[in-house]
């Protein structure tokens, strides 16, 4: 299985659309950036991945993110190669399983979705046992 994870800010906005078939997908670009040192020098490598989610999660991330926020995305890595102006490119193509918000600089709040006759519809606030809710999937068990 060819299953990379990439962590990097988005590029530009969600596009969500929906096929003719209904099923919506969400597009969006990451720029994953690596620095290092060279002879004493600072370097910096960008890569460029197109993203592309399906179905609830491509909604969920439509709904979620914005252009400018770091994020983590996992899922199987196509590439494509192509001629921009005589000059042949590389393309990379991330079809996304998971992703979420990085917590490295951000805080992030989560809000947990649940299935009613085929949708989504928003849940209650995430729940916390200090606060003393009750979480109705994982009741009192300890989180690891």
């Amino acid at each position: 299985m060819n299953n990379i994870t990439v962590v990097g800010n988005l590029t530009r906005d969600p596009e969500l659309r929906f096929l003719q078939s209904g099923r919506p997908v969400c597009n969006m670009g990451l720029a994953s950036s690596r620095r290092y040192q060279v002879n004493g020098e600072w370097q910096e490598q960008t890569t460029f991945f197109n993203l592309t989610l399906w179905g609830e999660a491509g909604e969920n991330a439509a709904a979620t993110f914005t252009k400018g926020m770091r994020v983590i995305a996992s899922g199987r890595m196509e590439s494509r190669e192509y001629e921009h102006e005589g000059q042949k490119r590389t393309a990379f193509d991330l079809i996304v399983d998971e992703m979420g918000p990085s917590v490295r600089w951000a805080r992030a709040q989560v809000e947990r979705m649940t299935r009613e006759g085929g949708s989504a519809a928003p849940a209650a606030a995430p729940s916390s046992a200090a606060a003393g809710h009750h979480d109705p999937i994982y009741a009192d068990e300890p989180p690891f």
